[in-house]
This record gives structure tokens, sequence and C-alpha cells, in this order.
């Protein structure tokens, strides 16, 4: 399995909530795509990111395949203009 684990900086951290209910829509609509958890930050701090998200996918084509898959390319075409900052980790579990 993959873990895809992404901390989102926005450039306006009000669309927080709304960058969460777009990436929880994503489940169950895209290839590859195993499970989704996604939230937003509570404390707010200086060093915090905005949003945060995990995935996990079968294996590293599944991940692909998520990465390539049309639904996703909304979100990240939404969201990109709104980003100040992301950080991905991808690993194996």
């Amino acid at each position: 399995m993959i873990r895809h684990q992404v901390l989102l900086k926005l450039t306006d951290p009000a669309d927080a909530a709304e960058t969460v209910e777009r990436l929880q829509a994503l489940t169950g609509r895209c290839a590859g795509l195993v499970t989704m958890d996604a939230g937003s930050d509570v404390l707010g701090t200086e060093a915090s990111y905005d949003v945060g998200l995990v995935t996990t996918h079968a294996d590293l084509d599944g991940l692909r395949a998520y990465a390539e898959d049309a639904v996703h390319g909304e979100f990240l075409a939404w969201v990109r203009p709104r980003l100040s900052g992301r950080v991905v980790v991808d690993s194996e579990f």
C-alpha cells in the first residue's frame, strides 16, 4: 500500500473548508484512490499549514492513476491558484 500525505498552505486560509469539502468529494470518483482523509488546521500557528490530507493507494500504479485522473485534475486546477505552499510525502506501508 502507498500512503500519499499532503500539506497545503493557502493564500487565504478562509478557503480551507471548501478545500476539504472538495477533497472529500473525490472519494469514490478517482481511479486508484482507496481512501481519503482530509481536514483543516485547528491551531492556526505560524508553522501551521491550512489543510492536510492522506490518501491510500494499492500500489504505485494506483497512485499514478489517481495523479492522472481527470476528476483529481479538476481539483488541482481549482486549488493551484489558491496555494502558497505544498509539501508531499509518498511512502509504502
